[in-house]
């Protein structure tokens, strides 16, 4: 009889949607794996070619679950030294394009077998839970952890009726997951406050970036020419991913930053709207296909410019500060965890003029 702890990690995107809830909770499983002394499930969302068009790029659509699973495996052993050992279940799931999200659809509590029913990590549990009905999540497993990754309440603030929307979905957020999870972790401060909730926001980076920082660093110290590019931002082009933020920093600040030219790399829903309004700025911004933050034309960057406000803890940040670029961020609770890297500069713009700090290493 297979006595190993049995752990079925569920999450509410997968590849190839370039997103953190699609990437942490793959490399958890991989890692958590890599031991053999657990049984490892992710349990990720399938979605019917309808729905992969408006969320996938035109070149991965999957005619069956198989399909996109082998696409998986070959995506993540191509960034890891080890083959994992961990199952991979598919559930029903639809886009629904007014929330650009993927919602369930069904009880996805039926994939994991009663027998098989020991851990239960869910990424977002309030997304995976606002729509659950069947049987309670803590009645199945013995222990279900939530692991908070988005500051949903920022992101619907933005919205009509904001505030009042806000109001309500924070409460409802807590009582989901209040009612379906044992014990909560929140990545960072910029979420909101659970019962029985810690903050740990240290889910590491792709090793791969680390060799590449490892190789910048080696590059310095021998007084050679580490960057030769300046500064650059990668992230999905809809205005709620730190759009209108970078834009709002660019325009009010166009005398200090002449001269600046910034590469943008990029797909997403309003990439016509953002695009019209950088044409609009005396900047020189280049806006490029969007692309995996672990491509080699991304080393040569020495700039990360990051103003985003509604993440919790930005993967594609920790990506660059792995690469030893200067990484130029808000000074908001979601980069609490990176002030303490001597690479990573925060600003405070309420003042209405950029430190000097950072005006300096924008323009490099």
């Amino acid at each position: 009889m297979d006595r190993r702890k049995r752990i079925a990690i569920f999450t509410r995107a997968s590849l190839p949607w370039m997103t953190g809830t699609t990437i942490n909770p793959l490399f958890r499983a991989a890692y958590l794996a890599k031991g053999g002394d657990r049984k490892i499930t992710l349990v990720i969302p399938w979605l019917y070619l309808k729905d992969q068009k408006l969320v996938y790029p035109v070149n991965a659509m999957f005619g069956s679950p198989w399909e996109q699973q082998s696409y998986i495996r070959q995506w993540l052993e191509r960034r890891i030294a080890f083959i994992p050992d961990f199952g991979i279940c598919f559930y029903p799931g639809k886009f629904a394009v007014d929330k650009r999200s993927i919602i369930l659809v069904g009880d996805i509590l039926e994939i994991v077998p009663d027998e098989e029913a020991d851990i239960a990590v869910l990424e977002e549990p309030e997304h995976l839970t606002w729509f659950h009905h069947g049987k309670r999540w803590k009645t199945k497993f013995r222990l279900v952890i939530g692991i908070i990754h988005t500051n949903y309440l920022e992101y619907v603030k933005r919205e009509k009726n904001g505030r009042l929307l806000a109001f309500l979905l924070k409460y409802l957020n807590s009582w989901v997951v209040s009612i379906y999870c044992h014990k909560v972790i929140r990545l960072s401060a910029a979420t909101q406050d659970y019962p029985r909730s810690n903050i740990y926001s240290r889910h590491g980076v792709n090793p791969k970036f680390l060799e590449v920082g490892k190789k910048i660093f080696e590059q310095q110290q021998s007084r050679n020419q580490a960057f030769t590019k300046g500064d650059y931002y990668i992230g999905k082009m809809v205005w709620s991913k730190g759009y209108g933020e970078l834009l709002k920093l660019l325009r009010d600040h166009q005398k200090e930053l002449v001269g600046l030219e910034i590469d943008l790399y990029v797909n997403g829903e309003d990439s016509d709207q953002v695009n019209e309004a950088t044409n609009k700025l005396k900047l020189v911004v280049r806006v490029h296909p969007g692309c995996d933050h672990a491509d080699p034309l991304f080393h040569d960057y020495e700039i990360f410019l990051n103003p985003s406000t509604t993440d919790v803890v930005c993967t594609t940040t920790a990506e660059a500060l792995a690469m030893g670029k200067i990484v130029i961020c808000a000074n908001h609770p979601s980069n609490d965890f990176f002030k303490q890297f001597s690479n990573c500069r925060t600003y405070d713009d309420g003042s209405g003029s950029l430190q000097p700090h950072v005006m300096q290493s924008l323009l490099h």
